[in-house]
């Protein structure tokens, strides 16, 4: 989860501690990132493979 809200933070819609916890603001966080992507294969607010195949395109590897 560390490396997930390092990506996110990468791309500004997650400012929290990376603390590696799977938190209502990760996931609203992960929802945006989702939404504004139009990402189709997982739900909101789940980090599938469609979510981190697109996030990891778009991030560094922290």
């Amino acid at each position: 989860m560390t490396e997930l809200q390092l990506r996110l933070r990468q791309l500004y819609l997650f400012n929290d501690e990376a603390n590696g916890m799977f938190g209502n603001r990760v996931e609203e966080a992960l929802r945006n990132y989702q939404w504004s992507r139009g990402i189709q294969g997982d739900e909101l607010g789940e980090y599938g493979p469609a979510s981190r195949t697109s996030l990891e395109s778009e991030t560094k590897e922290p």
